[in-house]
């Protein structure tokens, strides 16, 4: 439930289209409901911006599809749905609650959009050095449009073959927030930093030889970035760095 959610529904109240039992019943699994198996916090638009985002990995396709039925409910709420590291069996169990459902295969994400409108205030850029970090790459993509943000991306240019990140020069330039994602030995971030006054989201990714140590060395060279704008977040969070800087665009 969104802050126009609750305008709504007390403008309907007043004007005498909906009871005052009517009203206790739209509200009445506020600030959550418990399924027993999950608490779902229905308050969490109204306190962040953004409905609470399910997390696939571990929940049954049964459990997520319930959640989602819950967080649908009433039919009139007008919040996006989220949710991240999910599979096909997921995507059809969820499909079966809600036909608008949409399956992003390469990063594992599920979205159900039923508000379209873009407040952010600027452009949120995402730049990969390899394919092979695209997957990341595009869990912040998703993650950040689906919150609300003119989204564009800039993928393999990392800094073995630094004049294919320097042709995107005037798009760096432009972007509110840009979030940067790399594996192997994290170098893009402090290269990107370096050429602009914003604030640039690092996303450490597992890809890489032996010595990359699943991301960490990543990690490691992102926090010991010496481009003071540089911000860090884990390692293939690309979830984490889409809602930071969804954040950010909206201030």
């Amino acid at each position: 439930m969104q802050e126009r959610d609750i305008r709504r529904l007390l403008e309907r109240l007043q004007a005498g289209r909906v009871s005052v039992d009517g009203a206790v019943e739209r509200m009445r699994h506020m600030p959550y409901e418990d399924l027993g198996f999950a608490k779902i916090d229905h308050h969490r638009p109204l306190r962040q911006g953004f409905a609470e985002v399910i997390f696939g990995s571990g929940k049954t396709p049964q459990q997520v599809a319930a959640i989602v039925k819950r967080m649908l409910q009433p039919k009139n709420s007008t919040h996006n749905v989220l949710i991240t590291r999910a599979d096909k069996s997921v995507y059809s169990a969820v499909r079966r609650a809600n036909s608008k459902v949409k399956f992003h295969p390469l990063s594992g994400v599920i979205t159900i959009k039923r508000n379209r409108v873009v407040n952010g205030k600027g452009t949120i850029l995402v730049v990969s050095a390899g394919t092979s970090d695209i997957p990341v790459a595009e869990e912040a993509t998703v993650t950040a449009e689906i919150m609300g943000n003119r989204v564009e991306s800039v993928y393999d240019v990392g800094v073995a073959g630094l004049h294919r990140l320097m042709q995107h020069r005037d798009q760096i330039s432009k972007a509110r927030v840009i979030i940067c994602v790399a594996g192997m030995e994290g170098a893009l971030p402090s290269v990107v930093a370096g050429l602009v006054a914003v604030p640039v989201i690092a996303v450490p990714t597992s890809t890489g030889y032996g010595a990359s140590f699943g991301g960490l060395t990543a990690l490691l060279a992102m926090l010991n970035s010496c481009a003071s704008n540089v911000s860090v977040v884990n390692i293939d969070n690309g979830f984490g760095a889409g809602r930071v800087a969804s954040a950010i665009n909206h201030l």
